[in-house]
């Protein structure tokens, strides 16, 4: 099994700082949304803005590019309980949100956080199709820890999730949206993440 969440990360849905509890409710709900067959599935509507806009988001990256998706499989296939989690974060650290030269992180980018979330969807949708089922719930208290840690502290001050809303939100044109500012960035880092982890099974 992944190991726990860090102490300060503990209190996830129940957290008294709104930022951080919507951080963990979109990790709860997009992997729920994944794992029950998205929108043709029989889950519930969106419990709030934000988690509405990343589902809609993910279905738009589905439909105008599946090849971002179907190459996951391909990364994931020796993922085990045990490794499913310090994988997703591995990836996230090298790939998201590496820092730059003189420790600093990229400025951050909207496209790179919904990164995270359709990231962890599709490792829990592997393992949910694979029976690790068991696995989701640490999955997804990785992620929004990953997410308080990293990104919460960024957004604070840039108006929390509203701008992730107003990017993503499927009343503010999602579709060009999405393809202008992410699809292309996402399939690049595809392709780089691809490349890298075949390497390293290569040496």
């Amino acid at each position: 099994m992944c190991q726990s969440e860090e102490p300060g990360t503990r209190l996830g849905l129940n957290s008294p700082d709104l930022l951080v509890r919507e951080a963990f409710l979109m990790a709860h709900d997009y992997i729920d949304y994944v794992t029950s067959g998205g929108a043709d599935g029989s889950m519930a509507p969106a419990p709030t803005a934000c988690t509405a806009a990343l589902r809609h988001a993910g279905d738009e990256l589905l439909t105008r590019f599946p090849i971002f998706f179907r190459r996951w499989p391909r990364v994931f296939q020796d993922v085990a309980e045990n490794t499913a989690c310090p994988m997703l974060v591995s990836i996230l650290d090298e790939h998201f949100f590496a820092p730059v030269p003189g420790g600093r992180r990229r400025d951050l980018a909207w496209s790179a956080v919904l990164s995270v979330y359709v990231l962890a969807g599709q490792m829990a949708l592997h393992c949910h199709e694979r029976d690790m089922a068991a696995v989701l719930p640490q999955l997804k208290q990785h992620v929004g820890a990953y997410v308080e840690k990293v990104i919460c502290p960024e957004i604070r001050d840039k108006g929390g999730w509203s701008g992730f809303v107003s990017r993503f939100g499927e009343k503010q044109g999602l579709e060009r949206q999405v393809k202008a500012a992410c699809c292309w960035t996402l399939l690049a880092f595809t392709t780089s993440i691809i490349t890298y982890l075949l390497w390293k099974r290569m040496v």
